[in-house]
Order: structure tokens, then C-alpha cells, then sequence
């Protein structure tokens, strides 16, 4: 009966994945259709872009067609369908027309209401042993569970791939934890979950296609939240309440510090900033990749030591979490030093580094790195910047932005390097890339061109 469970687990994991897949490219059109477009107007936004969202339409569709498949009706499936609907459509009016947040968090506490009418709500906890009832209270405990951990999940999704991926991560270890306590209805219920997000990641990665929108973030922190409640906080193990808290650690922590720097700076803690964790990697020196990888790893060590926790293996627990944030700090401080880290390898470029790259020509009309300089035979100057992860090596510019192409006219123009125009740089500094376009332009044209001799242009590439 076990491996009966775990292949309808596998089985639903998948054909949520391949349904999420097939349904993400139409629902890119529809997002062109009605004008679901996000549009970077402001500095916390990442991409340089318009980048269609309302792709949680794929990750919900995915969810429910799956689910109805291989799964029995029960009211927790009642509970996610009506109350996701409701917040996916929410979530596909605020990413057409922006609505107010306070509208968003009446919607919220609805759908959590829903959830409590159909017995998902969070009674007890298990304290070392002592089960601690919460009587008149759990009713708000649980919409506060709900609405808290929905909002987590939607504010941190700032990067490519970001929350899908956190998403995908920690259902997995909601599920992980679920198959050992033999809970197989809500880990086949979770397996969806991660199926649909995986569905989805391929599109939604550096360099994103479509964004999940709030469409995506408020379905998945809804879903998760209320299988949380319907299957972890029941378990009988001594410390139950650690587990979700372990498994959604980076996003609750990462909403808990937003909320409170907003209030202490006197703003509404719904109020838009650039604070985030995955802002400050990427003004640490990350590119968006970078980043993301890095808050994969953080949360997967919470998820493995969340399963720890189920064990009851306390001490190995400890020592998960305690090494996983050693590693972190030890490399946070070797960041901190600009004359270190690029000792470390990542391919990471100082704050002036940065500057420079996104600056491109210099004011002195000189070549800047990374920048092409094309004369022609009527004196114009031109300028092809080249963004690609290749010659940037990690500059921090994200990988979205698009490399503008040199127009040269074949009949009266020709590409010529001038050699005193090259800057002279450091070894560390300057790509090799820069070295193979100084040799390509120097090629014959069909055109008049300015030579320049070998021992030149050797001592320009050293």
C-alpha cells in the first residue's frame, strides 16, 4: 500500500509539472492580451524590461486539474479551491490594474475565513510533550497564519525565479515530512504543489519569459499555508510548531524584518521598498543568478533541518541550521572586504566595478570596458555595449538587459579600431573578450580602414 502511495505522489507530481508547462506559454499570451505587463518604473525592480505576469494562472491551473485527478474531494480541498479562486482572481486584477494593498488584505483575511469554515484551523501544538490548546484563539491564530505566510511568499518575489523556487523548495520538505509521518493525502495534496512549480520554474528563470505575479505568490502562500495547518500542526511530534516555522523561515523572517524597518521608518509596512535580502546580494556585488542560488541553498538547509525536527533528531537539527548560517556569515565578512572577493571566485565586481560597467562610455569620449567602438568614414561614433554574462563576468547588471547593436551602413562605412583610443587596464580588470574584438575589428573591410601595427596592438592587449 506504501508504494501505491508514493507512485500516485510521483504520478501527481508530475502530470501537475507537465500540465503547469503546456499551459505557461498561453497564458503569456493572455497576459499580452489584457495588459498584465510589469513595467520597471522603479529601482527595486530587476529587469530593464516589460515582462508579462499573471503566470500563477498556469501554477493554479496546474494544481486543480491535477488534484481533481488523483485526488478524493475533501473540505481542505474545498478550502483551496474556493479560497484560491477568489485570491487568483484577486491577483490577476492587481497585476492588470494595481490595486490598494489594503483591498489585497481584506481578500486575504476572506479566503482565510473560508479556510476556517472548513475545519482547517490550528487547535493545539505539540511543546515538548505538552499539548498546548489554544481555545478561543485559534480562530485568529489561524487567519493569521494564513495571511501571514500568504503575504511572505508575495513580497518575496523580487528575482527571477525567486519565489517560484522557494515555492518549490519548501513544499518539498512539507512533502518530505508528510511521507514520513505516513500522511499520504496531504503529501499527494503538496506533491501538486511542487509539480506546478517546477512546471512553471523553466519560464520563469534568469532570464524570466513571464512573472508569477501576485496572481502566483498569493495562490502558493494560501495552499501552503492552509496544508500546513491541515497536516503539520497536527502531527504528535514534541516540538510540531518548529517544522513549518523551520520550512518557511526564509520568507517569514524576510517579511517580519520588511514589516518592521517599514514601521520604525514611520511608512505603512505594506509600502514598497528596496530592503529586501535578495536587494542587498545584489548591492553585495551578486547578479541576479547568483542571488537567487543562494537563497535556494538557505532555504533547503531550513527544509533539511525542518525534517530533522520530524525525526526528533534535535541535535542535528541544531547542527544544520548553526553550520548552514556559519558558512553564510563567514562569506558575508569576506565580501565585505573589497581586496577579497575576487579571491573567492564567484566572479563578483565592486560597487565601483559596477558603476563603470553600466556607465559604459566615459565622459572623456574614451573606450570604456566592455564597449566597442565603431568609427565610420563620416566621423560618427558608435557604441555596442555588450551585456552578455560571458564578457560582464558578474558585473551585477542583470542578465535581461539587452545589448544595443551596432549600425553600420556596408556601402560607405567601415568597422576600424583606434588603437589610442584603447584604455590601458589592470590584468584582473580587463576581460579577455575585449582582446578577441580588438583582433576582429582589425580585420579587412570592404571599406577604408586605419591600420595599426602589430607591436601596437600587442602592447594594447597586454
Amino acid at each position: 500500500m506504501q508504494i501505491n502511495q508514493l507512485i500516485y505522489i510521483a504520478a501527481g507530481l508530475v502530470l501537475a509539472a507537465l500540465i503547469a508547462f503546456a499551459t505557461t506559454p498561453a497564458v503569456r499570451v493572455l497576459a499580452y492580451k489584457i495588459g498584465a505587463i510589469d513595467v520597471p518604473r522603479d529601482e527595486r525592480r530587476m529587469h530593464k524590461q516589460p515582462i508579462p505576469r499573471i503566470g500563477g494562472l498556469a501554477i493554479f491551473i496546474g494544481f486543480v486539474i491535477s488534484s481533481l485527478v488523483f485526488s478524493d474531494i475533501t473540505p481542505v480541498h474545498v478550502a483551496i479551491y474556493a479560497g484560491g479562486l477568489i485570491i487568483v482572481a484577486v491577483g490577476i486584477i492587481d497585476d492588470v490594474f494595481r490595486i490598494n494593498a489594503w483591498i489585497k488584505l481584506a481578500a486575504q483575511i476572506g479566503i482565510a475565513m473560508i479556510a476556517v469554515s472548513q475545519g482547517v484551523v490550528i487547535r493545539y501544538i505539540n511543546f515538548f510533550g505538552t499539548y498546548i490548546t489554544f481555545g478561543v484563539w485559534a480562530v485568529p491564530l489561524t487567519i493569521l497564519w494564513i495571511v501571514g505566510l500568504t503575504n511572505a511568499i508575495n513580497l518575496i518575489d523580487g528575482l527571477d525565479g525567486l519565489a517560484c523556487g522557494v515555492s518549490a523548495i519548501c513544499s518539498f520538505s512539507l512533502l518530505t515530512v508528510m511521507v514520513l509521518k505516513g500522511e499520504y493525502a496531504v503529501a499527494l495534496m503538496t506533491a501538486m504543489v511542487v509539480g506546478s512549480c517546477l512546471g512553471f520554474l523553466p519560464f520563469n528563470s534568469n532570464p524570466a519569459k513571464i512573472f508569477m505575479g501576485d496572481t502566483g505568490a498569493l495562490f502558493l502562500g494560501y495552499t501552503m499555508a492552509v496544508i500546513a495547518v491541515s497536516g503539520i500542526f497536527k502531527l504528535h511530534t514534541v516540538i510540531s510548531f518548529m517544522i513549518p516555522l523551520s520550512i518557511f523561515g526564509l520568507p517569514i523572517c524576510d517579511t517580519a524584518f520588511a514589516f518592521i524597518r517599514r514601521i520604525a521608518h514611520g511608512k505603512s509596512p505594506f509600502s514598497a521598498d528596496r530592503g529586501h535580502l535578495h536587494h542587498k546580494l545584489i548591492d553585495m556585488g551578486f547578479n541576479q543568478k547568483q542571488s537567487v542560488r543562494i537563497l535556494y541553498a538557505i532555504c533547503g538547509i531550513l527544509g533539511t533541518s525542518a525534517i530533522m525536527f520530524t525525526e526528533e533528531y534535535f541535535t542535528r537539527a541544531i547542527i544544520i541550521i548553526v553550520s548552514g548560517f556559519a558558512i553564510f556569515l563567514v562569506n558575508f565578512l569576506i565580501l565585505k572586504h573589497g581586496d577579497e572577493r575576487e579571491k573567492m571566485g564567484l566572479e563578483l565586481h565592486s560597487e565601483n566595478d559596477q558603476k563603470t560597467c553600466q556607465t559604459g562610455v566615459q565622459s572623456n569620449g574614451e573606450l570604456s570596458e566592455g564597449t566597442i567602438v565603431s568609427s565610420a568614414a563620416s566621423g560618427d561614433i558608435q557604441t555596442d555595449s555588450i551585456m552578455s554574462d560571458d564578457i560582464q563576468s558578474g558585473s551585477g547588471v542583470p542578465d535581461d538587459v539587452l545589448s544595443h547593436s551596432v549600425m553600420a551602413d556596408d556601402d560607405s562605412q567601415s568597422s576600424e579600431l583606434n588603437g589610442d583610443d584603447i584604455q590601458s587596464a589592470s590584468v584582473d580588470a580587463q576581460p579577455a573578450a575585449l582582446a578577441e574584438a580588438a583582433v576582429e575589428a582589425d580585420k579587412p573591410g570592404p571599406a577604408k580602414r586605419k591600420k595599426v601595427s602589430k607591436s601596437k596592438l600587442k602592447n594594447e592587449k597586454a
